[in-house]
């Protein structure tokens, strides 16, 4: 008898875009729906052979658990993410827990109450409580984390070396002739503030220029907070050359403060982004930055999140992604080299 795994073979595609197609064909590309439906039609095969356990068994849901769902740096991974899920068969739906745990226990409890078939975690805590006894593979539903990495061994993660990229944008910066570079940091809670706040400590040594604590202000990657870091910054007796923020948003609020106050960038101060999201480009004068993969690591998620919902177990693999440097006009030397 013909079932829905035959179906899948002949169409070339998973047995979960068969699924999809027979239950919600508008989630399914127009190409392979066609093939799917002219397979079934040649075959003779309808929906209700499909044994009910099996339609039970996967809800073919996945849930992202992300701080800020409509954050300019999340809306590229989660299309790429999302795109790859229908391919598969699977919606996708967002969780946006704006930072709080209740939030993120809540949103992963739909695995567990057969709402959803996979986690993808963007979040620095895993919101499960596990038994130190047992391996943790064996403990979770399929998972990945990605960007703000839960510090726990043996789950699969995404992510870039934060540590490493911050330290190549304040290199530039000190090639510059900056040696007063200030910093607009996130949330010096979470992971990627910490990892590129250890990036820009590590150039300053390396350069044998000496931290100074006035230089550091907390944006907690929000447009406000960041304007009155970038004031701060700039009324300092002896300010910075340099400002170096710890995401893209923040640094366009940097610039933008800097404009009303009557500096000119980069003649007066040079500023440094992270992300590289779709405006920086665009912006007046256009952002240098630390730009991450973002469409690349949204598909890497689901590279690792796939096979684990055909029933692989959960491996743990840290794939860390390139980061690039892009110069645009927002850098330039040091006042006093002008």
């Amino acid at each position: 008898m013909i079932g829905i795994k035959e179906i899948a073979k002949e169409a070339k595609v998973s047995p979960a875009t068969v699924s999809r197609v027979l239950r919600n064909p508008e989630l399914v590309t127009e190409a392979k729906r066609n093939r799917v439906l002219e397979v079934v039609k040649r075959t003779g095969y309808t929906p209700n052979s499909l044994g009910v356990s099996l339609r039970m068994s996967k809800t073919y849901n996945l849930v992202a658990i992300i701080p800020d769902a409509i954050s300019v740096f999340n809306y590229p991974v989660i299309r790429a993410i999302e795109g790859i899920a229908l391919e598969n068969g699977y919606s996708l739906l967002l969780g946006d827990t704006q930072e709080k745990e209740t939030r993120e226990r809540s949103f992963a409890n739909m695995v567990r109450s057969r709402q959803a078939d996979g986690i993808l975690l963007f979040c620095p805590r895993l919101p499960f409580d596990l038994d130190p006894e047992r391996t943790v593979a064996e403990q979770l539903p399929p998972l990945v984390n990605a960007c703000e990495l839960a510090d726990i061994d043996g789950i699969p993660s995404v992510n870039i070396d934060n540590v490493a990229a911050a330290e190549e944008g304040v290199d530039y910066l000190i090639s510059l002739g900056h040696k007063r570079i200030g910093v607009i940091a996130g949330n010096m809670i979470t992971p990627s503030s910490l990892q590129r706040f250890e990036g820009y400590k590590r150039a300053l040594a390396k350069a044998g220029i000496e931290f100074d604590e006035q230089l550091l202000q907390i944006g907690n990657y929000a447009l406000k907070d960041a304007a009155e870091a970038t004031r701060k910054l700039a009324n300092l007796a002896n300010r910075p050359t340099a400002i170096f923020a710890f995401s893209d948003e923040m640094a366009m609020s940097c610039m933008s403060t800097l404009h009303k106050m009557g500096f000119k960038i980069p003649h007066d101060v040079s500023v440094l982004g992270f992300d590289n999201i779709r405006y920086a480009e665009y912006c007046s004068p256009s952002l240098t930055t630390i730009a991450q993969p973002m469409t690349e690591i949204g598909i890497a998620c689901m590279e690792l999140l796939l096979p684990q919902l055909n029933g692989e177990p959960m491996q743990a693999v840290k794939r860390i992604l390139p980061h690039q440097l892009i110069v645009r006009e927002s850098t330039g030397l040091a006042p006093q080299l002008i």
